[in-house]
């Protein structure tokens, strides 16, 4: 057995820092609080086998990762275990703005500020599985996640806990680690025969070896310049809130070489890694011809690139912190390029010092003095070293409603987490509030709320929990829905401020009245319950029917009860009148049931017989057809009737004046009108045709108008009759 061919010891890390160009092996021994590199080898891969911090060609990646096992191996024996980071590039950042509809009589609690931030953390995850057209929204981890702000009624607050209003909303932005990543790490690493030992997010190794536990309550904005991407992370309060990625880095200055001065790519690199060592800079453009220029002149003609770059990485801090860091570190091969520092603080509008590249003395309290650790992109492959000892992530297995989940121990994992990578809707598990109703009293619209929700049921290894309950490898977890609330109910009466009521005499005896409800323009009795959207008037009694219904005097529902009726034919058309009639007076004066009434009115209401009617007051007026004449006879004014009427009541004849009886049949019937004659007059007049025995009268004189006549004479109306012995 050779050498190297003995098993690497236990104490030693090796780690693995994967980028889009190259891929950087450590081996690191840990040295008390110390870590010593060891070792050290780059490879750069051969083709495009990585995108954007996502292995693109597995075979590919972990033939590189298999050069730089075997170079290791060599020297410290037989290689099983590595340390490896997800890339900030590949973390998938979301906005989300997410409300929840309050009880206005409720304070706004810490569970309910959980459940809206978790619920926001949910709403992104199944956001970024739409986007990426992926049906299983657990796929993605989330790694972290931030308030940007909380919200109260649309309007901007600090804290949303004990406060009271319609609405709470919150902006979160939370990222996530696409499961893809994590298992293209692990194909990669099991087709070299390496184990994950410890698995972390590039922008987390970086900042536990450039930022020390005491400075990370500071607001410090990280960036790892590298060849294709800039991540951004975000420190604040110890944790990382937020990360970003911006799509240009050392490329694109070295293009912009390229550019200025006709060089190919690898000419170009050389160029930009000098302008970091040396003043002066002498290079072979693509044409052959040698030029020497100074560093100078060399950034002056790239620098619209280096304030590109540099404006891009400050608007995406700014996109993710809201303002101005107080100040930022700059790592990565990229983050050499000259004056980019200053550029970052003007587009930061901070002072020059707060924006600083960190190399390996940044990481010397770690590392000690290696020459091969020389430059800021060393930073992340150390603290993936020191991240496998000090901080490894692990996988947490639970239970969720007896379902198992394994979970990326990315940060302290809670119940919350648990429940968001079982799929669990966690906007359901609270009890929704009942149905409310809007009504309309008295012209003003009201609204009546439904019940509350009631909590869901959390319980982790059978004690009750909360959603920010930290949770550990094994833990059961029981999540039970709450009940929604009951749907509004509410009665007339409920409405009801304050009783006003009518005070008046009803027969002399003093009565008091409440108010009356019109529902949609019907009475309504006061315990009548009431739909959504109905109108209703609460008013006193203000008619003379309305009095006599509400104080029971005459009762409404009499009508149910057989009532004694008077009725009576005339030429076939049935009359039919209430047998009692019902007399209404207002202070001594007849009234109208539909009269309004004052305070203090004297009412007397009674029902007395029907007073049945003469024939005369019974006959319709179209029937009645006794047309007359007037004349006058000897200077008397005579009226003499055409037609005759005939009436029989129940087959006898009666007379106009005769009493109606109750059932009675009664005919009318009307002669033919017949022009008058003379002699029709003594119909209605006492006159003797007698011959007087007065001496000397011999004829009887009859004159109309003057002129003589006969008994047959027609009469017209006003013509004057006379008639005398002569």
């Amino acid at each position: 057995m050779s050498d190297h061919e003995h098993a690497a010891s236990d104490e030693l890390i090796f780690a693995l820092d994967i980028g889009t160009r190259t891929v950087v092996g450590l081996i690191v021994e840990p040295a008390g609080e110390q870590f010593r590199v060891i070792d050290c080898t780059v490879h750069e891969h051969s083709e495009r086998s990585m995108l954007d911090g996502q292995i693109h060609d597995v075979m590919a990646v972990s033939r590189v990762i298999g050069k730089i096992k075997e170079e290791l191996e060599a020297k410290h024996g037989l290689l099983t275990k590595v340390a490896v980071a997800a890339a900030g590039r590949s973390l998938r950042t979301k906005r989300v703005r997410m409300d929840i509809q309050l009880s206005r009589h409720a304070a706004v609690t810490r569970d309910d500020v959980l459940t809206l931030e978790f619920s926001a953390v949910q709403e992104a995850q199944s956001l970024l599985a739409q986007e990426l057209n992926e049906q299983d929204v657990t796929r993605y981890y989330c790694v972290g996640y931030s308030v940007v702000n909380y919200f109260l009624d649309e309007e901007l607050i600090g804290n949303l806990i004990d406060q009271r209003g319609e609405k709470a909303s919150v902006d979160v932005i939370a990222t996530f680690l696409p499961r893809v990543v994590v298992d293209s790490l692990l194909a990669a690493l099991n087709r070299c025969g390496l184990d994950m030992q410890a698995l972390t997010l590039e922008p987390i190794a970086a900042i536990n070896v450039l930022i020390p536990v005491t400075m990370r309550r500071l607001n410090i904005a990280l960036v790892d310049i590298g060849a294709g991407t800039s991540d951004v992370a975000l420190t604040e309060e110890g944790a990382i809130t937020a990360y970003g990625m911006v799509p240009v880095a050392g490329d694109e200055i070295t293009d912009a070489l390229m550019n200025a001065f006709l060089l190919d790519f690898p000419m170009a690199e050389e160029v930009k890694r000098a302008l970091t060592s040396s003043d002066e800079i002498t290079f072979t453009d693509i044409l052959g011809l040698e030029q020497t220029l100074s560093t100078e002149e060399v950034v002056k003609a790239i620098m619209p690139e280096i304030t590109n770059l540099a404006g891009k990485i400050a608007v995406k801090i700014l996109e993710l912190n809201g303002k101005a860091p107080q100040a930022v570190m700059l790592i990565g091969g990229g983050s050499l390029t000259p004056k980019l520092t200053e550029r970052v603080a003007e587009a930061l509008g901070l002072p020059a010092a707060r924006v600083a590249v960190r190399g390996a003395d940044a990481i010397r309290q770690f590392v000690g003095e290696h020459p091969l650790l020389n430059g800021p992109e060393f930073v992340t492959p150390v603290g993936i070293a020191v991240a496998a000892r000090r901080h490894p992530v692990k996988y947490v297995t639970v239970t969720v409603n007896d379902h198992s989940i394994r979970i990326f121990d990315l940060r302290k994992m809670t119940v919350g987490d648990a429940l968001i990578a079982s799929g669990l809707d966690i906007r359901r598990l609270h009890g929704r509030p009942g149905m409310a109703i809007t009504l309309t009293v008295n012209g003003r619209m009201k609204m009546i709320p439904g019940g509350h929700g009631t909590p869901p049921v959390i319980e982790k290894n059978g004690e009750a929990c909360g959603l920010d309950t930290p949770i550990a490898e094994g833990d059961r977890i029981v999540a039970v829905a709450g009940q929604d609330g009951e749907n509004a109910t509410v009665q007339v009466i409920d409405l009801m401020d304050k009783l006003d009521t009518l005070e008046l005499f009803i027969n002399e005896q003093p009565v008091s009245l409440g108010p009356v409800a019109l529902v949609d323009g019907v009475p309504l009795p006061l315990d009548a319950s009431l739909t959504d959207r109905s109108e209703i008037v609460i008013r006193l009694p203000r008619t003379v029917e309305e009095v006599l219904r509400e104080s029971g005097v005459w009762s409404a529902d009499g009508a149910d009860e057989p009532v004694e009726v008077f009725h009576f034919q005339v030429n076939g058309h049935e009359t039919t009148l209430p047998a009692l009639q019902k007399i209404v007076q207002v202070n001594g004066k007849d009234a109208a049931f539909s009269d309004f009434v004052r305070p203090g009115d004297q009412l007397t209401f009674r029902e007395e017989p029907f007073q049945a009617p003469e024939i005369r007051d019974v006959i319709p007026p179209e029937e009645w057809v006794q047309e007359t004449i007037s004349v006058h006879f000897n200077g008397q004014p005579v009226t003499i009737t055409l037609a005759s009427l005939s009436i029989t009541m129940n087959g006898r004849a009666a007379e106009q004046h005769e009493i109606v009886e109750n059932g009675a049949v009664i005919s009318v019937k009307a002669s033919t009108p017949t022009a008058p004659v003379f002699s029709d007059v003594f119909r209605y007049v006492d006159v003797s045709l007698e011959k007087p025995v007065t001496e000397g009268i011999s004829r009887l004189v009859m004159l109309v108008n003057g002129e003589p006549a006969s008994f047959h004479t027609e009469l017209n109306a006003g013509d004057k009759l006379e008639l005398y012995w002569e």
